[in-house]
């Protein structure tokens, strides 16, 4: 998984950063509530790790940010010294997913973020067949149907507009896009995910006049919209 990682002490922030990627976990770390937030908003993780001090603000606010600003449930385990219960039901309130407290523990850290990937992956992989007007993805023969006509195409064709359309309304950079269609260690430029793409948009005919948006996003990557989400 991708995930972002809100720490200002260098001791805990190593230790962790060092636990996820033994675990194969493709962490980035923040010290300040500001960094974490813009990088969040503008890029694409699978999981938040957030402290709840740090010295521009606090975890709890961050997240509540987070969770207004953006339509997509991303997993978050909150990481903190604090131990009351008013603080752990505060924090869950914010939108919080998990919670442990210092001092961190390499094998829960792992066991909680494998734990919330599960849950993750679960709530998408549920549907065998998924409705989206006039599209109808059948994820079991990874098939597409447009107004009930099969469309063709490649298999990492069918991977990144799975991947749009599981993520419609959120913004998917064009790393992200490499690393869960290809694979982390792809050696693959971004070329790669613009030339399929444009392969998708043709192939599907996406367009407003069929319900749905394809936005390019300056530097970053894509979103894929329904216009009344627009």
């Amino acid at each position: 998984m991708r995930i972002a990682l809100l720490e200002d002490e260098p001791a805990q922030a190593e230790l962790v950063l060092h636990c996820l990627k033994a675990a194969d976990h493709d962490c980035h770390h923040f010290s300040t509530g500001k960094s974490f937030l813009h990088s969040v908003t503008n890029d694409t993780y699978d999981l938040l790790i957030m402290d709840w001090n740090v010295p521009d603000t606090n975890g709890p606010d961050v997240l509540k940010q987070i969770r207004d600003r953006l339509d997509w449930e991303i997993p978050v385990l909150f990481v903190t010294s604090r131990i009351s219960e008013d603080d752990i039901v505060y924090a869950l309130e914010q939108g919080a997913d998990d919670y442990m407290t210092k001092p961190v523990k390499q094998k829960e850290v792992i066991a909680r973020v494998n734990a919330l990937e599960r849950r993750a992956k679960a709530k998408t992989q549920k549907a065998t067949e998924i409705e989206l007007p006039p599209y109808v993805i059948n994820i079991s023969n990874r098939e597409f149907k447009k107004h009930g006509k099969p469309i063709e195409l490649t298999q990492k064709e069918f991977d990144v507009a799975l991947l749009l359309f599981t993520n419609r309304g959120r913004l998917l950079s064009r790393k992200y896009l490499l690393q869960n269609v290809w694979g982390h260690t792809a050696d693959l430029n971004t070329r790669t995910v613009d030339t399929h793409i444009s392969k998708i948009r043709t192939k599907l005919g996406i367009n407003p006049a069929e319900g749905w948006r394809l936005s390019s996003v300056y530097q970053h990557g894509y979103r894929l919209e329904q216009n009344e989400e627009l």
